[in-house]
């Protein structure tokens, strides 16, 4: 069960950085994007807080058809509320995972509208997908961050806003 392990070490540490990004956001900013064509900025970090329900969900059931089950936006009216979206879903995810067995993760698992086929991966690839999801709308988030003249946390090392750096 190495896969399975490693998988629970980079949801840790991706948990850790992302709770650094969503600490700092601006709550009086929620309704800010820098384009039109941009997330709203709120919508984007409940986005990232949401993300972690998509492992327990790749692993308690075979898809997820949008038009059967549109997605509905959590809650979050504050940085409080942001961080326990994203513990409690990293706890859900953290604890299937756990249950899983690395055969579990060679199963099927297909996002759909309907009759298209948006991805079908196994469990595992839905699982690294979700992390990648996480780090790139994390980004994202930096880049809104920076153009508001937020530092930056670092996230694998110091970033160009550390003092040491």
């Amino acid at each position: 069960m190495e896969i399975i392990n490693l998988l629970l070490k980079e949801l840790e540490d991706e948990l850790n950085i992302t709770k650094k990004f969503l600490a700092i956001v601006p709550v009086e900013k929620f309704d800010w994007a820098p384009h039109e064509k941009s997330m709203k900025m709120k919508s984007l970090v409940v986005h990232i807080a949401d993300l972690p329900s998509w492992i327990s969900l790749a692993l308690t059931t075979k898809g997820l058809d949008f038009e059967t089950a549109p997605y509905t936006e959590p809650l979050a009216e504050n940085i409080d509320d942001l961080l326990k979206i994203l513990e409690k879903n990293y706890e859900q995810g953290k604890t299937e995972l756990e249950k899983a067995t690395e055969t579990d993760l060679n199963d099927r698992w297909v996002l759909r509208m309907g009759k298209q086929v948006l991805a079908d991966y196994s469990k595992y690839e839905t699982i690294r997908h979700t992390i990648s999801q996480i780090i790139h709308h994390r980004a994202q988030l930096g880049v809104y961050l920076r153009l508001l003249n937020i530092p930056i946390p670092g996230s694998y090392g110091p970033s160009a806003d550390d003092p040491n750096f």
